[in-house]
């Protein structure tokens, strides 16, 4: 196993077969994010989303993808041109990985790539318990979704952060602020298969309790660009706060808590939900 893949691992507790395997994902991540740090990447994109607050912030709660924002509109934007050196990066840590970019006419503004793996494979470089790995199918694989913004919405500021595994390097990333306006966005506004998506609740019970620095006005020019805020004056506090009560009224909190456990180490913490729970959460948002 390599020296620096072998210090990454010393960070997790691999008790289970799970336990490896989410090891293994944040791992590659990592490594992923050094990749396009070493191709300028960040010169054009900030990173967001719950994997940035995980990685970069402490969010106590695994996280699938890597979602990214260009820093300015760019409709012509080509993602494959870092897939590249995605793989090289992976590769040179042992890790037999493909990397594919999707179509961009399916995706409109969006922007995607895979990483994809046999996770017995990836779990082996990792010297993961070989009685556990054996009960997988061998044909599983492991998958990370790289998923670029190219028309964000106006009014976010970036912060550099700075990484020390597996080498130290920077990475820029949304400002916490701005990070809360996107999570409270898609809390607000999206519909995850028609469902609400636990993984949002979680988060917003993080930010309320360690960053409760809520930027309105990005999240304002999210909803409008999302056609979820069509009104001619801004979108006030007590207009926020209105229609965030009106989303924990229509909560379904047990199928929420149900999606979220699977991301969680400790899902004993989730038997305290209910929407009396959300309401008081709230309460501690700080608008800015």
């Amino acid at each position: 196993m390599n020296d620096a893949v072998r210090k990454m691992l010393e960070r997790y507790p691999q008790n289970t077969l799970g336990d490896q395997i989410a090891a293994l994902r944040e791992i590659l991540q990592e490594i992923a994010l050094l990749g396009l740090w070493r191709a300028k990447f960040f010169e054009k994109a900030a990173f967001y989303g719950g994997t940035a607050l995980r990685v970069l912030y402490g969010l106590d709660r695994f996280s699938e993808d890597l979602d990214f924002s260009l820093l300015t509109p760019m409709g012509n934007f080509d993602l494959t041109l870092y897939l590249d050196a995605l793989r090289k990066e992976v590769a040179a840590f042992g890790f037999d990985v493909r990397v594919e970019g999707a179509s961009k006419e399916s995706h409109g503004a969006i922007r995607s790539a895979f990483l994809k793996a046999n996770t017995i494979q990836q779990l082996l470089v990792i010297e993961a318990d070989e009685n556990g790995v054996r009960a997988l199918h061998r044909e599983q694989v492991l998958k990370i979704k790289i998923e670029v913004d190219t028309d964000p919405p106006a009014g976010f500021d970036t912060e550099t952060r700075y990484l020390l595994n597996p080498i130290p390097f920077a990475v820029k990333s949304y400002a916490l602020p701005d990070l809360f306006a996107g999570k409270m966005h898609a809390l607000l506004c999206r519909r995850w298969k028609s469902r609400s998506k636990g993984r949002d609740w979680y988060d917003l019970i993080w930010y309320a309790a360690h960053h409760p620095h809520l930027h309105l006005a990005h999240l304002e020019q999210r909803m409008r660009q999302s056609g979820d805020w069509k009104e001619n004056e801004s979108l006030s506090p007590d207009a926020f706060k209105a229609l965030l009560h009106r989303t924990i009224e229509s909560l379904d909190v047990q199928q929420a808590r149900k999606e979220v456990e699977p991301f969680v180490k400790h899902p004993e913490q989730l038997t305290i939900w209910s929407g009396e729970f959300f309401r008081q959460v709230t309460g501690k948002i700080a608008i800015v």
